[in-house]
């Protein structure tokens, strides 16, 4: 069922919550401790999905989406926990004034896992994220670097040759648009895949603005084979090789998936 993952709900909640379960909270569990006094933060939550994984260990966690039906999808998804107090959706923008009153210095995880991508002025909201850290709390940053080969989300696509093919998100902008719009893509998924090229990050320039704004990196692995095609396609995740991982901006082609953990310095 490669590529067709979208249009089922609850095959996608699923595919993200094992995913949250065995590969993204045991990677921030080996720099910081979760147990049920953790408190979560999701920026970009969607249906709910990657947070389920904290709230079994009993986590506080707030997901956050700018779009309400995602939003409406992750309480029924997670009703179970948000009748036990144990999970809040909001669909808000966290620039809000409001939202920092009500969330500053509140969480010890905050996570952006295939968000911040999407993210328009990343500086903006970096920076941002510091004011609703915790004391000694991380964030965690999960993406696909741009120029690997589906760094453009392409598998989105409705045509299946696009859905497949790599790479062809890196050419011209107009181009780009123009063999999006010939092989019958809607004015609404070339309008997305259009916004993701304005706003894919590459690996060098996402380290590079962790420093500007006073981030530590304190754990990294960069894959090969994401952890999520393990769900998807059937494919064992797979570290990138060292050799590879240490050549900047050519790791940027081959590494299908990144996560970091980052601390204020």
């Amino acid at each position: 069922m490669a590529f067709d993952f979208h249009t089922d709900w609850d095959v996608y909640f699923n595919q993200q919550f094992e995913n949250s379960k065995n590969y993204v909270l045991p990677f921030i569990a080996e720099r910081k401790a979760i147990d049920a006094s953790t408190r979560v933060m999701e920026i970009g939550c969607g249906e709910g999905g990657v947070l389920k994984a904290f709230t079994e260990l009993g986590c506080k966690v707030v997901g956050v989406d700018l779009e309400p039906s995602r939003v409406e999808k992750a309480e029924k998804y997670m009703q179970e926990y948000v009748d036990k107090g144990l999970a809040r959706f909001i669909a808000k923008n966290i620039y809000d004034v409001d939202f920092e009153k009500d969330f500053a210095n509140q969480f010890d995880v905050i996570i952006l896992k295939d968000s911040i991508e999407h993210i328009p002025e990343q500086e903006k909201i970096i920076a941002q994220l510091k004011k609703y850290l915790a004391k000694g709390g991380v964030i965690f940053f999960g993406f696909p670097p741009w120029y690997m080969p589906f760094g453009g989300h392409q598998q989105i696509c409705k045509n299946k040759w696009l859905s497949k093919l790599p790479y062809y998100h890196l050419l011209p902008a107009g181009l780009y648009k123009w063999i999006l719009k010939s092989a019958g893509e809607s004015e609404a998924a070339v309008k997305e895949l259009l916004e993701i090229k304005d706003t894919g990050i590459s690996i060098e320039r996402f380290e590079r603005i962790c420093k500007n704004n006073g981030f530590q990196i304190i754990h990294k692995n960069h894959y090969l084979i994401n952890p999520i095609y393990r769900y998807k396609f059937n494919l064992e995740p797979r570290l990138q090789l060292p050799i590879v991982r240490n050549v900047p901006f050519l790791r940027n082609f081959v590494t299908t998936c990144v996560y970091y953990l980052v601390s204020r310095d």
